[in-house]
């Protein structure tokens, strides 16, 4: 409730001092489509090679012809192979993974022009912006056409007397970073294309972070399909202890697209508020 009535003062003052310096502030309610897609051990470098949709919606509220405030819900999915990969490495780890990625953000819009969606004088920009943001992730793994948990088998021991780590939580803070441009269709109606790549601060979105453990130990403790998940190499040789990943790396994911987005109102809601 505090929470609430603090979000709510926030954005009183926010629309009276935009109004107070003579600005036109606006709300837009649009739709977003594109694709999204991973960097990770399992994909450390090739950006948009392994792409999949991605669909979403967006609000975004206009303080100042430079400033906007901007929520946004994602939803897309990340996938890695390594028998995809040139590196001698990855092709003989064998590892792969996909995960779908529910992801609802908050943060600011910063113009490098004067733009206005409802002024056809202030027609275009390009944009950068920054947010926080929650994502759920799940990485899954494949066998004979069934899709399983990785989370749920521990696959480097988490959870085990192997691995003093607990297993990863599939809920994460990300810090989206990016950069757009948006220009006006007609007035009220604006088209917007964007690139955002995203911070996180976990290594497991993947499922891949840090060491094998012992094959025949794991199967003993978690079952078969965790130590099969975990080390489905093209070698025989036991490899517990050595790197399965790169601990000292964290993930990254993107998403990239298009927006229309719309203003439903002539007025604003400050002005139709009365503030």
């Amino acid at each position: 409730m505090l929470r609430k009535i603090g979000l709510f003062v926030i954005f009183i003052f926010a629309c009276n001092g935009a109004n107070a310096q003579g600005y036109k502030t606006s709300l837009e309610l649009g739709v977003y489509g594109g694709g999204s897609y991973y960097l990770g051990d399992i994909n450390p470098n090739k950006h948009f090679v392994y792409s999949k949709p991605a669909f979403g919606a967006i609000v975004r509220y206009n303080l100042t012809k430079r400033f906007s405030l901007r929520f946004n819900g994602k939803y897309g999915s990340v996938y890695g192979n390594d028998s995809d990969s040139d590196d001698r490495f990855q092709q003989t780890r064998n590892l792969s993974f996909q995960s779908k990625i529910i992801e609802a953000s908050f943060g600011c819009e910063i113009d490098m022009f004067k733009y206005n969606i409802n002024d056809m004088r202030f027609p275009i920009t390009p944009y950068f912006f920054y947010e926080v943001a929650y994502m759920r992730m799940n990485p899954m793994g494949t066998i004979d056409g069934e899709e399983y948990a990785l989370n749920s088998l521990g696959t480097e021991g988490q959870g085990t007397p192997l691995n003093s780590d607990n297993p990863y939580s599939l809920n994460q803070l990300t810090i989206p970073l990016g950069i757009g441009v948006k220009f006006n269709l007609k007035k009220r109606v604006a088209m917007s294309f964007e690139y955002g790549i995203r911070k996180t601060f976990t290594d497991y979105l993947d499922d891949v972070s840090g060491n094998y453990v012992n094959s025949t130990a794991l199967a003993a403790l978690s079952g078969p399909l965790a130590a099969q998940f975990a080390d489905p190499s093209t070698t025989s040789f036991d490899r517990a202890g050595t790197n399965r990943g790169n601990p000292g790396t964290k993930d990254w994911y993107v998403f990239y697209g298009a927006m229309i987005t719309f203003k439903p109102f002539k007025k604003d809601i400050c002005e139709m508020r009365g503030f």
